[in-house]
């Protein structure tokens, strides 16, 4: 039997988001597959929490900052490490674990060095980024075409384009169909009840679901808005839902463990983030069915047909109104909605297709 290369995954983010999500799950595919998996996370994340215990996972702790890559003895210790491991792949995430891992990386001599992009904000054109992209990194891996645009935005130079690879994130499919799940409440008579999750964070823009909820108030729309998540702005958003006296409209459910609780208690899907690298939430409001309203901006447009499987719009309370009423007068309308966005999703970002086109791009 021939032994499989080794591979490193390097995610130091202490909360759990899509880009966390993608690196457990490519980890743990690899190490299923009989690879040699280590994974660098940082102490008490998420991410080592849910490693900790896996068997087939060599689990490594790091604590990196913004300035680690100057620190020699941390870039030294990263470069023993990936000698002793005879890494032959280094998958990295943040720009600060781009600094340090890369560097170590290219100390260590490990064969490919790819830098994972899974958010769609433009690559500054710094030189410290300029210097690392041409000396350290090998590939890079985008997760939708609008996050491979950003990254040659401010430089087109900055990393040879045809070396820059898009694989949408997996889902998991027949798991997130056949998964349990528990209502978060059920809907009086006649209530619309809107869906989101996402960090309570400002690229998330929960606020625009509390204006929302105002408007909708005001035009004498029965409804309720549950919110998965937590965040830094948890406080503030409460606050301002007080201070517009939509409270008993809106809902903060905090961090949801399965987010199918909240997608098959909702009758719409509304997602108001200002960029996504890819929406894995939109995808799996699609796998429930239910009909997606977002803005359309970033990768939003390559998950969400308009006026197919929901309604793209722009950065408009009014607009997102006028939508919903669109739904509510139209209930087939909401049905064949979801049906398209299921259909669309199965087909485009099932698992095992999209985890095998990985593996053969970090064998190539």
């Amino acid at each position: 039997m021939i032994e499989k290369g080794a591979i490193g995954f390097f995610n130091s983010v202490m909360s759990w988001g899509g880009g966390e999500k993608w690196h457990y799950e490519a980890a743990d595919y690899f190490a299923q597959k009989g690879y040699r998996v280590y994974f660098f996370a940082s102490e008490n994340s998420v991410l080592h929490s849910k490693l900790k215990g896996h068997h087939l996972i060599q689990l490594e702790l790091v604590r990196v900052t913004g300035t680690s890559f100057l620190n020699p003895i941390k870039v030294q210790r990263l470069k023993r490490i990936f000698k002793q491991a005879n890494l032959d792949t280094l998958i990295i995430n943040l720009p600060n674990d781009l600094k340090i891992a890369a560097f170590a990386g290219k100390l260590a001599g490990v064969k490919k060095i790819i830098y994972r992009r899974g958010s769609a904000i433009p690559i500054r054109n710094s030189l410290m980024n300029r210097f690392t992209f041409k000396n350290w990194v090998t590939d890079v891996l985008a997760n939708s075409q609008a996050t491979k645009r950003t990254i040659l935005q401010y430089n087109s130079k900055l990393f040879p384009e045809e070396k820059i690879k898009v694989i949408y994130n997996p889902i998991n499919t027949k798991e997130f169909m056949e998964r349990d799940y528990n209502l978060i409440n059920q809907a009086e008579e006649h209530e619309l009840i809107i869906g989101n999750l996402g960090r309570l964070e400002h690229e998330k823009n929960q606020q625009f679901l509390i204006l929302l909820s105002e408007k909708l108030k005001q035009q004498g729309v029965k409804h309720k808005v549950i919110i998965g998540g937590s965040g830094r702005l948890e406080k503030d958003l409460k606050e301002e839902a007080r201070r517009r006296k939509v409270q008993d409209h809106v809902h903060f459910l905090g961090f949801v463990t399965n987010v199918k609780d909240v997608l098959m208690s909702c009758d719409v899907f509304v997602l108001p983030s200002l960029w996504e690298g890819f929406g894995y939430v939109l995808a799996e409001a699609a796998l429930c069915r239910k009909p997606i309203i977002a803005f359309n901006l970033s990768s939003i447009p390559e998950i969400v047909i308009d006026g197919k499987s929901g309604f793209l719009i722009d950065n408009n309370v009014d607009a997102c109104v006028n939508k919903i009423e669109t739904l509510l007068e139209h209930r087939q309308l909401m049905k064949e909605m979801g049906e398209c966005g299921y259909r669309y999703v199965s087909q485009k970002f099932d698992s095992e297709k999209i985890m095998a086109d990985v593996e053969e791009y970090v064998l190539a």
